[in-house]
């Protein structure tokens, strides 16, 4: 298994990402605080603590579970991209900077599982 999750590039990308989450929400309407912010913040969370939470679980197949989870969020998160971009809360430019970032989370985060189950 591996040894402590900062130890993991998925989960310093993840960590990144939500940083870059909080970032720009900052701009959203404050009508949205608790719809969109909310939601775009707790999803980009779940993606890091839930690679953390798994990376300290005894059993291999907890790991999968919590990874499982993380990419959850994470696809969660893109629909909520999108959906900022649409109702042009975020520009184009950083839209596709971010869903560049959590597309390739995503994919790091199905082949760790993969590595994982095999």
């Amino acid at each position: 298994m591996v040894k402590g999750y900062k130890n993991l590039k998925v989960w310093g990308k993840a960590y990144k990402l939500t940083l870059k989450i909080y970032r720009l929400t900052k701009s959203f309407p404050k009508k949205e605080t608790y719809g969109l912010i909310s939601q775009m913040r707790r999803a980009s969370i779940s993606i890091v603590a839930n690679i953390a939470e798994g990376c300290g679980k005894k059993h291999r197949k907890e790991f999968v579970q919590f990874i499982s989870i993380a990419i959850g969020s994470c696809n969660e998160l893109g629909v909520y991209l999108l959906l900022s971009t649409d109702l042009e809360y975020l520009t184009k430019k950083d839209c596709n900077e971010v869903i560049s970032n959590q597309e390739e989370i995503s994919k790091m985060l199905f082949g760790l599982r993969k590595s994982l189950e095999s």
